[in-house]
């Protein structure tokens, strides 16, 4: 392929045209093939990561008005981490027109890393082609919209806090309340005895071997006895983290 034909391909799959072609060739350098490392796509890498972070915040802020700063944390910790960002990558075609050096030929072995690193590149190019927060804003939102909905999504489904919140708010016009009823054993291994409180009824209570999680149980219990989840889900703990692309 050659680099017209990258190009073109690049921008076809987009939807955007570039008015400076040379914004692209460099998000599309790989520092294998580069003559310097300052003419590759490691700079736009850099800048790229910092506005897809910026962009999902926002996003992610504007669209779950009811979550506290932890939550919104872990869908963006999932959401702009190096799995996502290189599968949108790989979707979008994007490697298969990534110059890169020949001892590098074979693509389908090509570092997740670096994959990630090609889309966060071209965000920058993208930006920086226009000055226009909104264009660059409206390609992260078209490719990361399916990946936001799937983290809210599978976090929420685990997070009882945030299922129990928005359900008081909507249907009992109340704020759920946890009281902290007992705690034993030594400072190095403790439980502690968690309840939710809405509107005045207190709900079974719950232990854990930490207050959140005791909190996250006793919100599961509060909802199985409102009928509010399906009474065969059994409780499950939140789901770990992801990898930041910025950690590539």
């Amino acid at each position: 392929m050659t680099e017209q034909d990258a190009l073109q391909k690049v921008q076809q799959a987009i939807g955007y045209s570039f008015r400076n072609p040379k914004l692209l060739t460099a998000a599309l350098t790989h520092a294998s093939v580069a003559d310097n490392r300052l003419d590759s796509n490691e700079r736009m890498e850099f800048v790229g990561d910092a506005i897809l972070g910026m962009v999902i915040c926002n996003e992610l802020y504007r669209r779950f008005p009811s979550y506290q700063e932890g939550e919104l944390t872990k869908i963006k910790s999932a959401v702009v981490s190096r799995r996502v960002c290189a599968q949108i990558s790989y979707e979008l075609g994007l490697t298969d027109c990534l110059f890169i050096g020949k001892g590098m030929n074979d693509r389908s072995q090509l570092p997740q890393s670096l994959a990630a690193a090609l889309y966060e590149a071209l965000i920058a190019a993208i930006y920086f082609d226009n000055n226009d927060l909104e264009v660059v804003r409206k390609f992260i939102l078209d490719t990361m919209d399916k990946h936001i909905r799937q983290a809210a999504s599978s976090r929420h489904q685990r997070n009882y806090k945030s299922q129990l919140q928005q359900y008081a708010q909507q249907s009992l016009c109340g704020t759920p309340m946890y009281d902290l009823l007992d705690e034993k054993g030594p400072d190095h291994s403790k439980c502690f005895e968690v309840s939710v409180v809405i509107q005045g009824r207190r709900f079974s209570s719950a232990w854990g071997p930490s207050k959140k999680e005791a909190e996250q149980k006793a919100a599961y219990l509060a909802l199985r006895e409102l009928q509010a989840v399906d009474p065969c889900q059994e409780f499950e703990p939140e789901l770990l983290d992801q990898t930041p692309a910025s950690e590539a």
